[in-house]
């Protein structure tokens, strides 16, 4: 199974920024789905941003609306990387961020589709 390991995240006010990063230890299909999703305390894991491999150097990306403008994601195909810039937080950006992998390729990934998640990093935003 695909192993994803997660950095980043941490303490912010709120307007700061955080990054978080994933690193994936190997690929499992030649077109595959890594993003972000989040756990907020009482609340359904959601998906926050996807970048979807279609071929070795082009990709497609999705966006929760709740971040559009703010998160940037970004993905290296070759090092089987993702990244997550957040700007502009804000408090109910607060939550556990899980980096999600999916090697159907889909995008928006269903949590159905997820193949493999890293341990989750805790995301505090501070008003």
């Amino acid at each position: 199974q695909v192993q994803l390991v997660e950095s980043g995240g941490g303490l912010a006010q709120a307007g700061g920024s955080l990054r978080l990063s994933c690193a994936a230890s190997e690929r499992a299909s030649s077109r595959f789905t890594m993003g972000w999703f989040r756990q907020a305390p009482g609340k359904e894991r959601e998906l926050v941003a996807a970048v979807s491999w279609t071929s070795r150097y082009t990709y497609l990306t999705d966006y929760a609306d709740s971040v559009k403008g703010r998160f940037t994601i970004s993905s290296d195909n070759a090092k089987i990387t993702v990244n997550l810039q957040m700007n502009s937080l804000k408090p109910e950006d607060t939550a556990v961020y899980y980096c999600a992998m999916a090697t159907s390729g889909s995008v928006p990934p269903r949590i159905a589709d997820i193949d493999s998640w890293g341990q989750g990093t805790q995301v505090t935003v501070s008003s």
